[in-house]
């Protein structure tokens, strides 16, 4: 992973901790529901969740591409893990932007400490990647704003310690200007949760939560009324490029293992190496990880920059957990028989990262917004 030389340390010390801590028990760890404390609590001493953010809440302050090489550096020992700290990230950006500052300083320094796991949401069971048409309630009375409806697919709901949710304050045909986003914390009153059963990211979980006529106070509400949605969807140009980095670093785990293998294995007295049937797709799969990921960098580095990147993240997102599943399906193969058990990683690598195909935006979604800046970008 080629890192600049500002970042080196932060890179070696999130690398270790993937290697040492992480990948040895990376299969194991698909049978737990929920996340270690523990191994929450020390990522956070380290410093491997949410870099970016200020260091007034604790934070090291700093860039985006910084927390991008860390992320993709502990996906490297677990795609799941590298969950924490780009929620960490995502999240800890939005309260620390745009929530109330005694909010914020309660919450943004326990992300960063490893001491809370902090969920988003946005998706309903009528309101996928049409987010504009969220139709959970929030209806003011007095200093407090009551909620009432559904999300669903949500990652960890069932374990998040709060969440920062949207819901509609105006009406539907308001769009996006009658949504707002709140802070919700997981023992809310009225709040209830169920978890899936899903094919792969088992330890993240994911699942709906209900709203009961759950009270949040004024000083909750994360952006103002009405402009939560344009607040807080900002930073998901971010998580885009953020994703593609965490599909990188579990397609490099199989690509780094599956090198190892053809140098080992023999065939009728021949390395597997020599043959270049076998190693041009490794090959190949080297450079689609390595494209990937500088796509991934360089949208995080306009983001840096303060220039628009919302074309780059969405050909992130598109791209490299597209590329990183062809990739590991690939490692998998080259292992042959041995390749095709639950033995080995890579089947549990490509159910993870085809997870990512999914969500935070379909690959067709990220192709409509591709063209939509590209056609502004163009128009005579």
């Amino acid at each position: 992973m080629y890192v600049a030389d500002e970042y080196e340390a932060l890179a070696e010390t999130a690398l270790r901790f993937a290697k040492d801590k992480l990948l040895p028990r990376y299969q194991q760890r698909e049978a737990e529901t929920r996340y270690d404390p523990a191994l929450m609590r020390e990522m956070g001493a380290l410093g491997l969740i949410g870099p970016e953010l200020p260091e007034e809440f604790g934070g090291l302050g700093l860039t985006n591409v910084a927390s991008g090489i860390v992320t993709e550096a502990i996906a490297y020992g677990d795609f799941n893990v590298a969950y924490v700290q780009s929620s960490g990230s995502l999240l800890g950006q939005v309260l620390a932007r745009s929530a109330e500052k005694a909010l914020a300083q309660e919450w943004v320094p326990k992300i960063i400490r490893g001491e809370a796991l902090i969920g988003v949401g946005l998706t309903e069971p009528s309101a996928g990647s049409d987010a504009a048409k969220v139709r959970l309630k929030a209806v003011r009375k007095g200093d407090r704003y009551v909620l009432s409806g559904e999300k669903t697919s949500i990652s960890s709901a069932d374990q998040a310690d709060g969440f920062v949710i949207f819901a509609r304050t105006g009406t539907v045909e308001d769009g996006a200007r009658g949504v707002t986003a709140f802070f919700v914390p997981g023992d809310a009153k009225g709040l209830s949760r169920t978890r899936f059963d899903d094919l792969g990211s088992k330890i993240v979980g994911r699942g709906s939560l209900f709203f009961d006529e759950v009270e949040v106070p004024v000083e909750h509400r994360v952006g103002g009324e009405g402009k939560g949605f344009y607040e807080v969807m900002s930073g998901f140009d971010f998580n885009r490029a953020i994703i593609g980095l965490m599909c990188c670093g579990a397609a490099q785990a199989s690509i780094d293992e599956t090198w190892r293998y053809v140098q080992e294995r023999e065939t009728f007295g021949v390395k597997l190496a020599q043959h270049q049937g076998v190693t041009f797709p490794v090959a190949e799969g080297e450079a689609l990880i390595a494209a990937s990921r500088q796509l991934c960098l360089h949208t995080l580095w306009l983001r840096d920059a303060g220039k628009p990147h919302t074309s780059e993240a969405a050909m992130a997102k598109w791209l490299a957990p597209k590329s990183a599943f062809d990739v590991i399906r690939q490692c998998l193969l080259t292992h042959g028989h041995y390749g095709w058990s639950m033995d080995l990683p890579h089947q549990q690598r490509m159910r993870d990262v085809m997870g990512l195909e999914i969500g935070d935006g379909t690959a067709q979604i990220m192709k409509l917004v591709i063209a939509r800046e590209s056609l502004r970008r163009t128009r005579p």
